[in-house]
């Protein structure tokens, strides 16, 4: 069976018992979470979440990126969030490589050029965390006020360290 079959029966599945249309839209623990979209980490279950707790905002390294700020800003001035979680992680893919060097693989594999595509790979978990932080508070449109934690979850032992709060 294909995947989208597999998922499409799990769906069904999963319909058949849902019970979770009456969820307000704001999350209720007033918490967003940019975390990274490495599949060892369920977010939900190392914090101990359940749906409708919080915003939980995925991508490759969990960065602030440009998109991430937009749905930072959203969830606080618009569905309430006070608080801000930043999550990396140990055994990282994007300590893994050099931008350009995966640039210039994607030109060569599929002809277009990738000179100018942005992969933000990093070298320092600790100080790359602090930077993402950083892109918060100076964000304009999110209020001094929410704190924001940088964590960091060991994939070797499911522990969680918190690095930096501001």
């Amino acid at each position: 069976m294909a995947m989208l079959e597999q998922c499409l029966e799990k769906n069904r599945l999963y319909a058949a018992q849902f019970d979770r249309s009456k969820l307000a839209m704001p999350p209720s623990k007033k918490l967003a979470v940019v975390a990274c979209m490495d599949a060892r980490m369920t977010v939900e279950d190392f914090l101990g979440l359940r749906t409708g707790d919080a915003h939980i905002i995925r991508n490759a390294g969990g960065l602030v990126t440009d998109d991430a700020l937009r749905s930072l800003v959203i969830s606080c001035q618009l569905l309430g969030t006070r608080e801000f979680f930043v999550i990396e992680h140990t055994d990282c893919g994007m300590l893994t490589f050099e931008e350009a060097d995966v640039q210039a693989k994607l030109s060569r594999d599929t002809g277009a050029d990738a000179s100018g595509l942005k992969l933000y790979p990093f070298k320092d978990i600790h100080a790359n965390l602090k930077a993402q932080l950083r892109k918060i508070r100076e964000c304009p449109f999110i209020p001094a006020d929410i704190p924001a934690h940088g964590l960091i979850f060991h994939v070797e032992s499911g522990e969680l360290e918190q690095v930096e709060s501001i």
